[in-house]
């Protein structure tokens, strides 16, 4: 009887334990369900997509004013979409965004063309000096095949480009005589971007060209590490150079694009109706970018009138540079791509 009594109680206890087991199991499926649900509720939203930008130069530029302009009508046009702008290379310099974009882990940047060029050789066409001699000229070669051609290439290192924006004609400044004349450039240590046709143009011209980032430069002036440097007028007087320069002269000698890139791995993490709002508020801002930039050229140049020494290189002192520079030119044809730098002088012929 006894061992009857045990054999039910423990029978008793097996199905209690299965149910339990067996409710469990119920109330765990359907937690993953709930859980499940929430997840596509999550996918359905979307989470808030972060768009970094970052900018060499400083905050009171053409450049971070229209950064802010593509930020505005990113973020009118979309909530799922985030703008952060990052100014005077706080993130990475030039050519390191560039690298941090094609590894995905940045999302934009907007260099101009000088350090790019060791990406994709043929943007070095802008660096050729004294082509490009109006803006009339640089719009027309720029919207043009040219442009089209060299974006196209682009896409083929892990970016995108998606507009072309303006950093404008470079003019020299220095702290150790006005330039009026080729031989005034003899034995000036200029700074220079780490170009190759940057740094055998100046020597060329007689200057002692001295690469660096463009973060250091400031720095190298005001200790007397270079005499000088060359930039944008905007960039010039926003950067507050006349503090540690006192000569100023128009040269003209390179218009410098600057090219808004964009990670294709972010790219392609873009919804389509995202990519057509980020492509359409690139090439708006860089409409705006443009105007605002030769606003402020012209600007900058009265302002700095007041601050430094200025002069300008005539047209009949001018050629000598052109001659000067004309070797440097034939040299770098092959690198950059001869049949390519052909296209391209001829586009500006046709442009003037």
């Amino acid at each position: 009887m006894k061992k009857n009594l045990m054999l039910i109680f423990s029978l008793l206890l097996l199905t209690v334990f299965v149910a339990a087991c067996g409710n469990d199991k119920s109330d765990n499926t359907e937690g993953s369900a709930d859980a499940a649900t929430g997840d596509d509720k999550a996918a359905s939203n979307g989470e808030t997509k972060k768009l970094r930008i970052s900018l060499g130069l400083n905050d009171k530029t053409p450049l971070y004013k229209s950064s802010e302009k593509f930020k505005e009508l990113v973020e009118e046009k979309t909530d799922s979409l985030n703008v952060e702008i990052y100014h005077s290379g706080q993130i990475a310099d030039d050519r390191s965004a560039i690298e941090m974009l094609q590894f995905g882990t940045l999302e934009i940047t907007i260099p101009s063309t000088a350090p790019f060029t060791s990406f994709v050789p043929e943007y070095g066409v802008f660096d050729l000096p004294f082509t490009l001699k109006n803006t009339d000229v640089v719009d027309k070669v720029l919207q043009g095949e040219i442009g089209d051609e060299l974006a196209e290439k682009a896409s083929e290192q892990g970016v995108k480009q998606l507009a072309w924006w303006e950093n404008g004609f470079r003019q020299l400044t220095d702290s150790k005589r006005p330039v009026k004349t080729i031989e005034d450039l003899k034995g000036l240590k200029i700074r220079t971007m780490e170009n190759d046709i940057h740094l055998g143009a100046w020597k060329a011209m007689g200057a002692n060209p001295t690469p660096m980032a463009f973060t250091e430069l400031f720095t190298a002036m005001q200790q007397k590490t270079v005499d000088g440097q060359e930039n944008p007028y905007p960039t010039i007087l926003l950067e507050k150079y006349p503090e540690v320069q006192k000569y100023l002269t128009e040269t003209n000698h390179i218009y410098s694009p600057f090219i808004f890139l964009i990670s294709q791995k972010t790219w392609d993490g873009l919804t389509p109706e995202e990519q057509e709002i980020v492509e359409s508020a690139a090439i708006e801002a860089g409409e705006h970018n443009r105007q605002l930039s030769r606003e402020t050229a012209k600007s900058a140049l009265e302002e700095l009138k007041g601050q430094m020494e200025y002069n300008k290189v005539s047209d009949e002192e001018l050629e000598a540079f052109r001659e000067a520079v004309q070797p440097v030119i034939e040299k770098h044809k092959s690198s950059i791509g001869e049949e390519f730098v052909e296209k391209y002088l001829n586009e500006i012929k046709n442009a003037e």
